[in-house]
């Protein structure tokens, strides 16, 4: 069973003054916890599709799960397209470090002001610092997944209990105490591809033909604290390039509103046209990806999901490349774009040969993650 987490909801990007009041005592290490709610906390887009078969898995073992999620990205609208319920809490508060600091203690003092009683459990998100910081005021173990190794860390005061990763990536480089440090075979994205089945008619409702090859685009992080704007530059050079190409639609995914705004003012003989399609709706990302022919991305998730897919995949990432990426291109499966030349030289413009299916071979992933959640409640 799914549950709201609050007993009060917050409106969208809405503040409350009563979370910054921190002389108000709560009594927090006394209040009573059950063992049997956990808490998942969907701070960014992948985190829906990622969450939803282990937040099932962990309902068929009993537990009560509750969700918040953050109101940026997408994140509600893929929520509720993956009929998740959840409370509301929070928004994004730009670009800029300071602000992003600001905002994170915001929305953990609006999640410390408002949980239910009796508190869940576990606390369990995909970096999720201000889920991370709600959990320390109100002294709640927390499991915080991760799967690239250059993401800003925590204080060390502010350390997670427990930390998974993917067994790609080499622990012990990037954080200090590794007895907490658990890992899941394969890469995050094959805990939920497997359960991925398509649905056809989306192409049509995007008014693009079968015929037409159909390349999907997802632009780079911009308000990241890890974005380099070289980044940027490739996904400039990479529509223009696309464009000159006949029988060829690109479907661009902005990351939020004032993305998309500028891609607009950008290019908007080719959105006129339709040569470039901007969905006006949340779509499924594995459906989109799947009826593609092949993806260009300058984020990592849609990247890594194309790869589990089979989908010819495209980076043009440029900030510092994590294991996970390194791994998919090793093997084959993610094609890294290092200049304007690359575009050109290496991206094939060809149909996909699609099989019928996508492979519904179970990945161990899934297994390996909810066991270890159950381990430790």
């Amino acid at each position: 069973m799914r549950t709201a987490l609050l007993n009060r909801s917050n409106s969208p990007g809405s503040f409350d003054f009563d979370a910054i009041r921190p002389f108000r005592q709560r009594g927090t290490k006394t209040m009573s916890v059950n063992s049997r709610i956990l808490w998942v906390d969907l701070e960014n887009s992948p985190h829906v599709p990622f969450f939803k078969p282990i937040i099932e898995e962990l309902e068929k073992h009993g537990y009560r799960v509750v969700i918040t999620a953050r109101d940026c990205f997408q994140v509600c609208g893929l929520a509720d397209l993956y009929g998740l319920p959840y409370t509301r809490i929070g928004r994004h508060y730009g670009k800029h470090k300071a602000l992003k600091v600001v905002g994170a203690v915001i929305r953990a003092l609006q999640m410390r002001n408002t949980l239910a009683r009796p508190l869940p459990s576990l606390a369990i998100a995909h970096g999720s610092r201000s889920q991370l910081l709600a959990a320390k005021i109100l002294h709640i173990p927390a499991l915080q997944l991760a799967d690239y190794e250059f993401s800003n860390k925590m204080p060390s005061f502010l350390s997670s209990d427990w930390i998974m990763v993917p067994e790609t990536i080499p622990a012990g480089l990037h954080w200090r105490n590794t007895s907490r440090i658990s890992t899941y075979p394969g890469i995050k994205e094959d805990v939920y591809v497997p359960t991925f089945k398509p649905q056809t008619g989306i192409l049509s409702e995007l008014g693009i033909l079968e015929k037409e090859i159909v390349v999907t685009i997802r632009p780079p992080a911009s308000e990241a604290h890890y974005h380099n704007p070289k980044s940027d530059d490739l996904f400039y050079a990479t529509v223009n390039w696309l464009s000159g190409i006949d029988n060829l639609r690109m479907v661009v995914l902005p990351r939020n509103s004032s993305q998309a705004a500028h891609i607009g003012k950008t290019w908007p003989a080719l959105i006129g046209e339709a040569k470039m399609v901007i969905p006006d709706r949340v779509l499924d990302g594995l459906n989109l990806i799947w009826h593609s022919d092949l993806v260009i991305s300058g984020g990592g998730t849609m990247n890594r999901e194309a790869a589990a897919l089979g989908v010819p995949v495209y980076s043009i990432f440029k900030g510092e490349i994590g294991a996970v990426d390194k791994y998919l291109a090793s093997t084959g499966r993610l094609t890294l774009l290092e200049t304007a030349d690359d575009i050109t030289n290496k991206v094939l413009i060809q149909k996909w040969e699609r099989p019928s299916s996508p492979d519904h071979n179970p990945r161990p992933a899934l297994k390996v993650i909810v066991d270890k959640i159950l381990e430790l409640v």
